[in-house]
């Protein structure tokens, strides 16, 4: 299985030159720092409204935002999927792009060590990989690029109104930006977000990469599955 660099990757995986900055990239990160910015501080509110809510110095931010898990979209094998098919296991849900320079391959890099570290409690998770560029990620191209990091990622797609219906479910920022330097004279912005929902598809926690270890991350899902059994 190919790694990406934790640090720097680009698109093919296996280019290492650094992405050359330009207006549009400037733009395109300032964009994706205040949706994350604004979208940390809104959950961090939720928890803060929560009786025993998570110490601020946690990197889990829990809360009773208007996240759900639904959707109607495409695998990577080309099946029609809902949230109905992950229902019964935790989700893992990350939305991005193939073309995406940096964020994206570091973030599915890290659930790929996220999965590994859970061990056997891998099986009660569903990775899922959402993108927000049907335009140009087919199955065919979504199930090449998520080999590089883990086998049981799974790369889901759709026609554009069922992509932006699945983003406004977890309320995924996305926007597509023009970029002469970029392929095909675009570029997503997107959040970086990891969204974890529990069993039955409500929101339970959202994580960011940078926050925590991958092993600590791995912790805090295999004690929500752990108190899921002893609770059933």
């Amino acid at each position: 299985m190919v790694r990406p660099s934790k640090r720097r990757a680009d698109h093919p995986i296996e280019r290492q030159t650094m992405t050359r900055i330009t207006p549009t990239h400037r733009r395109l990160r300032v964009a994706l720092w205040t949706a994350a910015i604004a979208a940390a501080v809104v959950l961090a509110g939720f928890a803060m409204m929560r009786p025993g809510h998570i110490p601020s110095h946690q990197p889990v931010y829990r809360g009773d935002a208007d996240i759900r898990s639904e959707f109607t979209l495409i695998n990577h094998d080309g099946q029609t999927v809902t949230q109905d098919d992950y229902k019964g296991r935790w989700q893992l849900v990350f939305f991005g792009f193939t073309h995406c320079p940096d964020i994206c391959p570091t973030t599915l890099a890290y659930m790929g060590s996220v999965l590994d570290q859970l061990g056997s409690d891998a099986s009660q998770v569903a990775p899922l990989f959402v993108t927000v560029d049907p335009e140009r990620d087919t199955p065919e191209v979504l199930k090449a690029y998520v080999a590089n990091f883990h086998p049981r990622l799974v790369g889901l797609t759709g026609s554009k109104a069922q992509v932006a219906a699945a983003a406004n479910a977890f309320k995924v920022y996305h926007e597509k930006l023009s970029d002469e330097a970029a392929p095909d004279g675009y570029a997503m912005a997107h959040a970086g977000h990891i969204y974890l929902m529990a069993p039955d598809g409500r929101f339970d926690a959202v994580f960011l990469e940078s926050a925590q270890p991958a092993e600590e991350m791995a912790e805090q899902i295999s004690m929500r599955i752990a108190k899921e059994k002893r609770n059933q």
